[in-house]
Parts: C-alpha cells; structure tokens; sequence
C-alpha cells in the first residue's frame, strides 16, 4: 500500500509549503502583542511549522495508533495537519480536530486541505483553543500540542479526562523555556505518562498516557 503523502498533488503541496515556511526567518522583525489574540494576529504571516521530519513522524505514529480522534493545537498553514489527515486516510478510520485562533491561518489550513483532498478527514475549529477544543468527543488516541507554549499544558490538563489508555501525546519545540511546566508535567510519574524525547530540529516529547 502507497501513503497518501506519496501521492503527486500531496507531495507537491507540502513541497510548496515547507519551502515557503523556509522564508520564516526572512521575515521583518516587527512588534508583538503580549496577549495570544493579538500575537496571533501580528504573526498571521509566520508558518511555525513542524520540521519534515516532524511530519513523516506524526504520520507513523498516526498509522500505528490507529486513534479513532486525533486533536492538533495550533493548526497554522495546516503542515501537520496534512500529514495527520494522510495518515487517518490510510488508516481508513479516524478524524483531525484541529484549532488555530488566526483566521487568516485557518483559511489557508482549509484551503490546503481541499487542494490535498483531505478536506472531509479534518474539521478546523476557529478561535482560543481552551474554548474551542472544550467541547471535541473523546477518547482521543493521539493529541499534537504544536501552539502557543504557555497553553501547552492548560490544553492538555483541559483535554487529560478523554485521553484513550494508550494515547500518544506529541509536543513540538520541547526546547523552548516556556516548555519546561509541561515537561514538569509529563515527566512527572504521578501524572501518568512514559515518554521519550526525540531529537527533531526543535524537540519534539512523546509521552504515551498509562
């Protein structure tokens, strides 16, 4: 069996777009709002993307789970989110909730989804994630945490009660310091999780819940 990332259109799009996600640091620099609603929309331009690498690992990990509900904190162009949407294809079972506050970003994310195809493998929820992610069913098999880092860990303790047995829980940029009262967390044995880290441009933990 070929993956749906292999397919011609598929491989283009993330070709076209991890090389324009390339172009981040060419950016101006430019002042940024303290508060999530402001900084979203000041960097409506910016990808943030998952590494390639990232999003070949995202697609294994999907394939092997098999998760039923797969949620993705902070969308953005929708890089990751193709590669979850693949994978829940190929499994031939399962569906993406993804959540990302700019509307600029869940525009674009929508509109590379229908040039992959994977428009009806993914619902893009629009708006502050502790809002939008409140009311997503369970159990949920594999949960990517890829936005802003001081809501990584509120997210997670908001979606923690519909966690299956078993679910991978992903997080991007693990090396940032804001990281860190997540990491406190996962690694903590009271809070349920054996995880690993795995060394992916920025880091990326995967802590599976017990």
């Amino acid at each position: 069996m070929t993956s749906t990332l292999h397919e011609p259109n598929v491989r283009t799009l993330l070709a076209k777009l991890f090389a324009a996600a390339a172009k981040d640091e060419e950016l101006p620099a430019r002042e940024v709002p303290k508060d999530v609603k402001g900084r979203s929309d000041a960097l409506a331009d910016v990808y943030m993307p998952v590494s390639e690498a990232g999003g070949r690992l995202l697609y294994a990990l999907t394939r092997a789970v098999k998760p039923t509900t797969v949620v993705e904190f902070g969308t953005s162009y929708g890089i990751s989110t193709l590669h979850l949407a693949a994978a829940v294809k190929d499994n031939g079972v399962g569906h993406v909730y993804g959540t990302e506050l700019s509307a600029t970003k869940v525009t674009a994310a929508r509109a590379n989804l229908a040039a992959a195809g994977l428009t009806d493998r993914v619902t893009i929820l629009a708006g502050d994630a502790l809002d939008t992610l409140a009311g997503v069913p369970g159990p949920i098999g594999l949960l990517l945490l890829d936005g802003w880092k001081e809501l990584t860990l509120p997210v997670l303790r908001l979606l923690e009660p519909r966690l299956a047995p078993g679910a991978l829980v992903v997080a991007d940029d693990i090396t940032l310091p804001s990281m860190r009262p997540y990491l406190d967390h996962v690694r903590d044995p009271a809070s349920g999780y054996l995880g690993v880290e795995f060394p992916v441009e920025d880091g990326m933990e995967i802590s599976c819940r017990l």
